[in-house]
Order: C-alpha cells, then sequence, then structure tokens
C-alpha cells in the first residue's frame, strides 16, 4: 500500500462523491448493521430528509451537531446528513462523564444533540447547562425517522466549503476538558486521495468494531464510502461476531486496536474461520508488540498486517507493512509521502538520524487547531527554518538509516531514575517475553534514591501460579542496572481506553492509593 502526496488545491468535497455513487450504484449496499440496511439510492434519501431538516431548523453551515450513541446506521447517517447540510459534527464519547460532555457540548458551541435512548441518562442531569443548543435542541423523539419524517428529500442545493468544519473530535484528555480537534471539509478530501493504495471500490466490505466519534474509525469508514464500497458496522466487538460477520460477508477491510487483535488470537475460531475474502486489515491507536504482529502473520495472513501511526491532530503519519518487513516489527513503519517527520531535542532543535528526542511531523493532513483553544495548538506546534508548522506527538522515538521509526515512550511518561532516561517500552518488552505474563505495563514511582523508579504492573496467563518477586528478578537479570524494576504488582485486566490505549493515568492513581 502506498499513500501519495495530493495537493491540498485539488481535491474534491466528499458528500459531492456520495451522491455520485447513489447515481452509479443505487442497488449496491453503503450501509448497514444488525438492524438495517441501506442501499446508495436509500442512503443519498436519507441524507437529504437529514440535511433539509436541519436546514428548516435553522442549522447554517459550519455551525455544529453533537451525536452521542452506539454505532449504527442511524448514527452513521446523521453524521453524513449533517454534512450533506454543510454542518460540522461533534461525535461524543459514551464513556464520558455526564459533566465532561456538557463541557463539551458547551465549548462545540452545538446547536442540536442527538442522544440515543441508553445514553440520555447521562445527559438529563446537565440539560440545564447545555447552553448552545436551539430551544428544541433537546426534543424528546422516538426515532431518527421521527425526525426526518416530514422533511423533503430533494436533493441539498448547499456548495460545500472546503474551509468549513467536517468533524470536533473530543481527545481524551487526562484532565480537565478534553480539547476539541477540528478537521475541516479539506483535511478529509485530501484524506481520500491520499489512500488509494487501500485498493477500496464498490465491490469491498468493510467491518468497523470500534466507535466511530473515534478516528481510529472514521479514517476507514469515511475512506470506504469515499470509494464507493459497503461499510458494515458492529455496535459492541466481541470475537465470536466479528469473526461470523467476517465469514458471512466475506469481509474485504477492517481497522481493529492491539487489544482487539489480541482478544481473537486467544479465540480458537479464528483458525476455523475462512477469511479468504480479506484484502486489508490494519492495526492503529496503540503499539502493536512485535509477538502479536508475527502471532497474526502466521494465523491470519489474509489482507496481510498493516500498523499504522499517527495523531488525530494529523501531520504525522507512518505505515509500516508487516508483512513485507518482518525485520522491522518493532517499528511503526516509515513516514507516508505526504510526511515530512522530524526528531527535536527539548530546546526544539532537530536531531540527526538516529538520536533519540520528541517525533514531531508536518503534511497536508492536519488539524485546524484544538477548538478554542489557541494557546494549546501553539503548544502543541514545532516550526522549521521555512516557518512551515509541525505537530508535536509527545511521543520519544528515533529513526532508523532505513528511514523507520522506532518509538519508546510518550514524553510525559519517561522514567527518570538517576538521571538516567528509561523507556518503559524497553521493560515492556523484557517482561512480555516471559511466558507467564500476558500483558505489562510500566509507570515511573517516587523514589527518595533515585527520583523515579520503574514499577511494572502484569497480567498473568495463571494467576494462582504467579511468583512476582521471581519475575522481577527474572526481568532484572534482563535489564541494564540502571533500567532495574523496584516492584511488580499483579493485575487482572490493565486499565484502557476504547481505542485500546494503557490508560497509565490509572495505574499511577493505583501507586498512590495503594
Amino acid at each position: 500500500m502506498s499513500q501519495a502526496a495530493v495537493s491540498e488545491n485539488h481535491v474534491t468535497d466528499l458528500d459531492i462523491y456520495l451522491g455520485e455513487y447513489a447515481a452509479a450504484y443505487p442497488d449496491l449496499i453503503a450501509l448497514a448493521d444488525d438492524n438495517t440496511q441501506l442501499s446508495w439510492q436509500q442512503l443519498d434519501r436519507c441524507l437529504n430528509k437529514i440535511a433539509n431538516q436541519l436546514i428548516a431548523l435553522g442549522i447554517k453551515p459550519d455551525e455544529r451537531i453533537a451525536i452521542l450513541g452506539r454505532n449504527s446506521v442511524d448514527y452513521a447517517t446523521l453524521f453524513l446528513g449533517g454534512l450533506r447540510a454543510g454542518v460540522c459534527i461533534a461525535p461524543l464519547s459514551t464513556l464520558a462523564s455526564s459533566e465532561t460532555l456538557a463541557a463539551m457540548i458547551n465549548d462545540s458551541g452545538a446547536k442540536l444533540l442527538f442522544v440515543s435512548d441508553d445514553y440520555r441518562e447521562l445527559i438529563e442531569p446537565v440539560a440545564d447547562q447545555l447552553t448552545a443548543l436551539l430551544p428544541n435542541g433537546l426534543k424528546r423523539l422516538e426515532s431518527l425517522d421521527e425526525f426526518i419524517a416530514d422533511a423533503s428529500a430533494e436533493k441539498v442545493t448547499i456548495e460545500p466549503d472546503l474551509d468549513w468544519g467536517f468533524n470536533l473530535i473530543y481527545s481524551s484528555g487526562t484532565t480537565g476538558i478534553p480539547k476539541g480537534i477540528l478537521h475541516n471539509r479539506r483535511y478529509r478530501a485530501v484524506e481520500r486521495e491520499c489512500l488509494p493504495g487501500l485498493a477500496i471500490d464498490k465491490n469491498s466490505r468493510t467491518l468497523l468494531s470500534t466507535p466511530l466519534y473515534s478516528n481510529t474509525t472514521l479514517f476507514l469508514f469515511l475512506a470506504t464510502l469515499g470509494y464507493g464500497g459497503s461499510v458494515y458496522l458492529m455496535e459492541k466487538f466481541n470475537t465470536q461476531e466479528y469473526l461470523a460477520h467476517c465469514e458471512k460477508k466475506k469481509i474485504t477491510h477492517t481497522v481493529l486496536v492491539p487489544v482487539q487483535y489480541e482478544r481473537l488470537l486467544k479465540d480458537p475460531a479464528l483458525d476455523t474461520t475462512d477469511l479468504s475474502s480479506f484484502a486489508f486489515k490494519c492495526s492503529t491507536s496503540a503499539p502493536l508488540h512485535k509477538p502479536v504482529k508475527q502471532e497474526l502473520l502466521k494465523r491470519w495472513p489474509e489482507g496481510g498486517l498493516w500498523e499504522f501511526y499517527g495523531m488525530t491532530e494529523g501531520g504525522l503519519n507512518c505505515a509500516l507493512a508487516a508483512h513485507d518487513y518482518p525485520d522491522k516489527l518493532d517499528t511503526v513503519g516509515q513516514p507516508t509521502a505526504d510526511c515530512d517527520l522530524r526528531v527535536i531535542d527539548e530546546q526544539g532543535k532537530q536531531l540527526p538520524q538516529g538520536e533519540i528526542g520528541e517525533v514531531v511531523g508536518h503534511g497536508n493532513r492536519m488539524m485546524v487547531g484544538y477548538h478554542n483553544r489557541p494557546e494549546a495548538t501553539e503548544e502543541s506546534s514545532w516550526y522549521d527554518m521555512d516557518g512551515r508548522r509541525f505537530q508535536k506527538s509527545g511521543d520519544i522515538g528515533w529513526i532508523d538509516e532505513e528511514g523507520f521509526l522506532h518509538l519508546l515512550d510518550r514524553k510525559k511518561d519517561v522514567i527518570i531514575s538517576g538521571g538516567f532516561n528509561i523507556y518503559a517500552i524497553d521493560l515492556e518488552k523484557v517482561l512480555l517475553s516471559h511466558p507467564d505474563i500476558a500483558d505489562a505495563a510500566v509507570i515511573a514511582a517516587p523514589s527518595e534514591q533515585w527520583g523515579e523508579t520503574p514499577v511494572a504492573f502484569v497480567v498473568m496467563v495463571n494467576k494462582s501460579e504467579a511468583d512476582v518477586e521471581a519475575l522481577r528478578q527474572w526481568a532484572n537479570s534482563q535489564l541494564g542496572k540502571a533500567q532495574r524494576i523496584s516492584e511488580v504488582k499483579m493485575i487482572d485486566e490493565l486499565p484502557r481506553s476504547p481505542i485500546g490505549k494503557v490508560l497509565k493515568r490509572e495505574l499511577r492513581d493505583e501507586m498512590v492509593s495503594s
């Protein structure tokens, strides 16, 4: 797969393609979930009705609506119908608290809020705090069908402006209100043109099980529809249903996060399911450990295995074709054609190849900025000698002689012990090589002697037979003197976000409370 470099000035808005596919492939499936299926013609009619109803309610182009719900055809059509009206979509995390949701909705300035019944209880306690909504912005409706029952299905005449907002995605901030990451329609138009190597066409069938409020999901959701393929949405991931969908629907494309791949590898049905239809599968959002890549390549070779490294903020894009580079499985690949990747030191000086520092990137897929937070946007920026803005990743890494990026740690998670920088990934790799350890994460703990010291949290294959002190001694025998782990703690499961990232802040909180 290759990702092309694309000029920002010669791209077409996504919604124009959707209208063209409705005319070209009226009877082919565009969207489906376990309860509903829409052809391209039916989808086009539904998007027109949603767009016309939003316009009738007074929602103007580049204003925002917010959506809170599980993956479904209704969610997807509401998202796309809003875009047809020129509206920017704010998809909200279903794991956020009521107070955080209220803060995000108000920050977004959303004029309408769409909430599925199973999340209504999150909104009701803070409904009187939602200041930007229209007077009918929380009117109770039985269904999306009721919302559009009287709406016109006539073609919408709005000409999209590529500078209008496309989506406003809120980051999973550790403290305070998450930052809103604003993508305009140009970002998504450029993204479509950068992904021809995914080999999606009208015969492609993509299965998505991660939430639509995450860019992890949106990039492949939009790419599939943007090239005329069919999208199948799972409300919630489980291995049995996922594999059954793959076989029954002859799925060709998917994106999963590492924890989902790990669960599939534990399911014996993986080896008996017909996955021969696959043309492409990828992993993103969190590190996919080398042993997992190796086992996936062995047991699920169909469709190869791609690992994508990037940020919702844009600027950084790397891709690893694990099936083509078995000797590079400890990397996240090489920068894509549209990504200028650099490594900088603490003072902002660019470092030569091979030296360790913070990874920054520039490309023609970059966020407009953090919504309402110009100071945060500037803080996350680095500029080269030509004045081009690069996005800081917060990740520490280095680039090898062949241009492959090796990631070491999050900048904020680097352990400084006795003046030495310790990168958790080095310690985690050693722990994960032990046959009795199923999962592991290393964090910094305060130390009077060293300032900070590494503490490991491990998930055991067989908890009843675990000897954590023996494991600590074994791991330290494999590590350098400055890297030695001071304590190993056994845990039933590592805390993870919905897209599979280990929540080390929760492990640090556990250290404080224990």
